[in-house]
């Protein structure tokens, strides 16, 4: 019989048992309700750096690779926007790192925060001082790529 009890039909519930049932399915209801308005929330925003609009200024103190550099008295890397360049131990990844040590060594960049990747950088939108993005002159440069998957065709090379 399973699921039945020993009394089978002639069992009646206890008292109170039907308005107890009632109860705990409503709660089982609410808690999965405000689970799954959980999920259609946006995830929460990160409050440092604010994103999107601000803008810095600095002075590149090191070079890492051909899309990320430091700046001075800044602790979190620069990762450029819409640029994907090579590692350094990848093919093309030393000339890449090459010619952004050259564009940006000792240069006082201009930056707009886009976002905070994964590895806690700043990923930011940068001009050299005569106005030149950083990412499109990397790229004409042919020792970068255009990360079309975040740039969504800003450089229109997509």
């Amino acid at each position: 019989m399973g699921w039945l009890p020993r009394c089978g039909l002639r069992c009646r519930p206890v008292r109170g048992h039907s308005r107890r049932m009632k109860s705990f399915s409503f709660l089982r209801a609410a808690v999965l309700a405000v689970i799954l308005s959980g999920c259609a929330l946006p995830p929460p925003q990160q409050t440092e750096p604010s994103q999107g609009s601000a803008a810095f200024s600095g002075t590149v103190s090191r070079v890492i690779d051909g899309d990320t550099f430091a700046l001075q008295g800044e602790s979190r890397r620069i990762r450029v926007w819409g640029l994907d360049a090579p590692e350094w131990n990848q093919p093309g990844g030393t000339d890449a790192t090459a010619t952004m040590r050259q564009l940006v060594s000792g240069q006082r960049l201009q930056c707009q925060i886009r976002d905070v990747d994964r590895y806690d950088r700043i990923v930011a939108q940068c001009f050299l001082p005569d106005g030149r993005d950083i990412a499109a002159v990397m790229i004409r440069a042919g020792v970068a790529t255009e990360y079309c998957r975040y740039s969504r065709g800003y450089y229109r090379t997509c």
